[in-house]
């Protein structure tokens, strides 16, 4: 078991198109707000060592109305001219402004457009915005429309619900859990889903209901349904697959498109199947890493969100891999669902552009 404490520090975004720079935040700039993160795989009995809500920052002030826009499309002169100057005409002040442009090659058939394409987050305060949302909504669709441009507008002023999906693996659970707990990760997490009740424990650590819904050949399809019918009355907003070993049917998929992340070991394709790592150690593989990806139809080829990787040796037996492995995944992972939270990620045909954060 592992605790390590970690006091929060001021931070500056840097970006390479740079139009404003974000205020310096003082997160947890008290010695007595320290963070507990880490790893507490296996562990029994620990709700002493988890900090309750009074020890965490999650109700600590937040930014107040700052709304984040993402905007994609094909590259053109003035866009960026355009949304600064829509965004100032109704009384918002830009916070942070990064773009970025790319190439797309011509083989992509499924892209409505090739050649450079031009991709977009802007971070507003809209505190005296002198409009109604809706119309300053109408308007950005409209500059949108203009360029042949794509956006998605957040206000940032509802707290993104998650349900986390798990079988008997815990270390990616405890790491959300843990993350969420000390404020890293800005959500509300009603419910875990899971096909076997091993991890209930974890689950009530944290006062988090725990539902199990065992899957058979027979039964999953019925499984699944009730699935979906209590993510739908719990107005989930994302699926964190932390280790969850089931695959989901294309149903499932295509009805939470873009909104299901998974983590898994990046030996595949090379070490597809169980038992990755002793495979690897048996080819003395000199890199070990994890993927987070969304999840599509095509099992493991979702784009790709988060990636991490960890040089090994011949020193390094199976056990060594595996630990190693999961410290990556479970890192890897919570940023992947940050990144989505914060609204950082434009899927783009098969590819993710993610904004730093």
């Amino acid at each position: 078991m592992v605790l390590f404490a970690m006091v929060g520090r001021s931070s500056r975004h840097l970006t390479r198109r740079r139009i404003a720079s974000i205020p310096e935040s003082r997160i947890g700039s008290s010695p007595d707000q320290a963070v507990v993160t880490g790893s507490l795989s296996g562990a029994k009995h620990v709700s002493k060592l988890v900090p309750p809500n009074p020890f965490s920052y999650t109700d600590r002030p937040r930014a107040k109305d700052e709304a984040r826009l993402l905007v994609s499309g094909p590259d053109a002169i003035g866009i960026v001219a355009s949304f600064s100057q829509l965004l100032f005409a109704h009384g918002c002040g830009i916070v942070d402004c990064t773009s970025e442009s790319s190439e797309v090659d011509d083989h992509y058939e499924n892209l409505a457009h090739h050649g450079r394409q031009f991709f977009q987050r802007v971070v507003f305060d809209y505190s005296k915005l002198n409009i109604e949302r809706s119309v300053l909504a109408s308007d950005i669709e409209s500059t949108c429309r203009n360029f042949g441009m794509k956006c998605h507008l957040s206000w940032g002023d509802t707290r993104s619900k998650i349900a986390i999906f798990v079988s008997n693996y815990d270390h990616c659970l405890w790491e959300l859990l843990l993350r969420h707990r000390a404020g890293e990760i800005q959500c509300d997490i009603p419910l875990i889903i899971s096909n076997h009740d091993n991890l209930r424990p974890v689950a009530e650590t944290f006062d988090i209901p725990y539902h199990v819904f065992p899957i058979t050949k027979e039964t999953k399809l019925d499984q699944e349904r009730k699935q979906m019918d209590l993510i739908h009355e719990y107005n989930i907003d994302l699926l964190v697959l932390a280790r969850y070993m089931q695959v989901l049917t294309p149903a499932f998929c295509e009805r939470f498109h873009n909104r299901i992340i998974n983590i898994h070991h990046s030996f595949l394709p090379a070490f597809m199947g169980g038992q990755p790592y002793h495979r690897a150690h048996e080819r003395g593989v000199k890199l070990i890493g994890a993927t987070a990806h969304y999840t599509t139809m095509d099992l493991d080829q979702g784009p790709i969100i988060e990636q991490d990787i960890m040089r090994v040796s011949h020193r390094d037996d199976v056990k060594d891999l595996i630990r190693k492995g999961r410290t990556l995944e479970k890192n890897v992972l919570v940023a992947a669902v940050k990144s989505h939270l914060e609204d950082r990620i434009i899927v783009h045909g098969r590819k993710c552009i993610v904004f730093a954060e």
